[in-house]
């Protein structure tokens, strides 16, 4: 069959049953739901015919790896998507897990971020394989875990081997061509005054005041460094948790006193070019001027990096990769448009596993997957549409990079 054809091979009807048993599975990070849906999809990945590992991550975490090996001389093709969901929010009119479909959407947590683009590669391939298409390049389906935690589970399948020539993270973009995005820097800033009673405030250091003045300026940064209008376009700064009482245990029974700590918990995003100890300079310098100014107040910074979970660095692919161009021609075969690619927010505020095939495995990649209009809130869904679009586009992108074996 030639490309069109094979675009008409898919059964719609699999692909959106697939996916409703993805969101099914309450995949929550480093739970046994997680786990579950991992032995899952490796299941179904052997019924497929793929050479299939459960794949160890640290925390008692697997990944989900399948490699269907190519027939030789055709270049090898990486999907990379993760299991793990955030948590339900308030808000929700819908069963977060039943994998609700009507007329237009599919509905549950984590279906947009990021189980429909897991679905729509795992589809692409079946797709192929179903109807005997054989490929001169290896694909490999990479289901990790912990993506919500630094990529943990990324890094582990780095650490163990798996490579290709290039890769498609299945990221929420609308379906767009995302060839550039911030790197996240979590820190953690703690201010550190001089307490009162009220009736002595004037002589007090107060460390929630000084944290009031703090915030409207990391949150309207622009670090230092930026190549280009494109890389500066990606950078920001957002706190985005504020404690501040008596003391390091944070008392608050004592509201008649001054606060003399606040602990502030905040993200950097940055570009490629950028490094984490420039914007960490950055934010020190901010520091040390808001402490020449209020006589008295400390200020620790801390890359939660090194603390907590990996940095997710950026990433970036030239718009002239031969994977770029494979989804380009993919998308104007599905869609008869040109599509829209380059450094497109939101999403080139995402920090995402791509980041770790990039820095870390040296692999040249791209981020394009279905869901992001209603990601991160409640009753998240996607357009089924857009869903069956992309099993489209990565199909025709699978034929593109790996090449059909038209003598086998």
């Amino acid at each position: 069959m030639n490309p069109e054809q094979l675009i008409h091979h898919i059964d719609l009807e699999f692909c959106l049953s697939f996916l409703a048993k993805m969101v099914q599975h309450k995949s929550y990070s480093a739970t046994d739901g997680e786990r579950t849906l991992a032995s899952f999809m490796a299941e179904q990945m052997s019924q497929l015919g793929l050479e299939t590992e459960l794949q160890n991550v640290p925390g008692d975490r697997f990944n989900a790896i399948g490699r269907l090996a190519g027939n030789g001389g055709g270049h090898s093709l990486l999907f990379n998507g993760h299991l793990d969901t955030n948590p339900v929010s308030e808000g929700w009119t819908v069963d977060p897990w039943a994998g609700k479909i009507d007329d237009k959407f599919i509905y549950g947590i984590g279906v947009s971020n990021m189980k429909a683009g897991d679905a729509a590669y795992f589809c692409a391939l079946k797709t192929l394989i179903d109807a005997g298409v054989k490929l001169k390049g290896d694909v490999i389906l990479t289901y990790v875990v912990g993506e919500l935690q630094g990529g943990i589970g990324t890094l582990a399948a780095i650490e163990q081997g798996v490579r290709a020539d290039y890769f498609i993270n299945a990221e929420p973009t609308d379906l767009q061509a995302l060839t550039m995005h911030a790197g996240s820097l979590m820190f953690t800033i703690e201010l550190t005054g001089n307490t009162r009673h009220l009736s002595k405030r004037e002589e007090a250091v107060d460390a929630i005041s000084a944290a009031v003045e703090l915030i409207p300026q990391i949150n309207g940064m622009i670090f230092s460094g930026t190549k280009s209008s494109e890389h500066r376009k990606i950078n920001r700064g957002h706190i985005g948790t504020v404690h501040g009482a008596l003391g390091r245990e944070l008392e608050e029974w004592r509201p008649p006193q001054v606060a003399d700590f606040v602990r502030l918990k905040g993200s950097a995003r940055f570009a490629p070019g950028q490094t984490v100890e420039g914007v960490l300079a950055d934010l020190q310098m901010l520091l040390d001027k808001l402490c020449q100014h209020r006589p008295g107040l400390k200020a620790e910074l801390f890359d939660d990096g090194i603390r907590d979970k990996p940095t997710m660095l950026p990433f970036e692919v030239s718009p002239g990769s031969p994977i770029v161009q494979a989804l380009n021609r993919a998308w104007k075969t599905v869609r008869g448009t040109d599509q829209p690619t380059g450094v497109i927010t939101p999403p080139a505020f995402y920090g995402t596993d791509a980041a770790h095939l990039y820095q870390h495995a040296g692999m040249e990649g791209i981020v394009c997957g279905p869901g992001g209009k209603y990601n991160t809130m409640p009753d998240e869904r996607v357009e089924i549409n857009e869903y069956f679009d992309m099993v489209k586009i990565y199909l025709l992108a699978i034929l593109d990079i790996c090449q059909q074996d038209e003598q086998a």
